[in-house]
């Protein structure tokens, strides 16, 4: 694929992904666009980021499914691979917002904290725990 091809794809990806992000937001979130995975940890004892990934998971799944399928000479059309690839890429989307909202959650809950000892910021302005 040359570099002009390649571009194509990704734009064509992003903007699937940006259109997406921003339809599911009215029915998947309630304010909170991470809400249905705080949901899920709540129910399950675990943790956002694990509801998540379990999400992740049953398309990574299904991805393997197809990639097995080559092996026989089957070839699942586009779409459906389009489909489960955009879906893990959305998904990584709100992993990461998960993550930076755990690293903003935590870092507030030390500036709160009257005790700093066992704390120093790091090169990025974020506390970390040193030994």
């Amino acid at each position: 694929m040359n570099n002009k091809h390649f571009t194509m794809v990704l734009n064509t990806r992003i903007e699937l992904l940006t259109k997406t992000l921003t339809s599911k937001a009215d029915e998947y979130a309630r304010g909170d666009r991470l809400s249905n995975f705080k949901k899920i940890a709540a129910f399950r004892g675990i943790t956002p980021e694990d509801a998540c990934m379990g999400l992740v998971i049953k398309h990574i799944a299904a991805l393997d499914d197809f990639i097995r399928d080559l092996d026989d000479s089957k070839m699942m059309p586009y779409d459906r691979w389009g489909e489960k690839l955009g879906d893990i890429i959305a998904y990584m989307v709100l992993l990461d917002a998960l993550i930076i909202e755990r690293e903003e959650y935590e870092r507030k809950k030390i500036q709160d904290s009257e005790q700093y000892s066992g704390y120093t910021r790091n090169e990025r302005g974020y506390y970390e725990i040193y030994q």
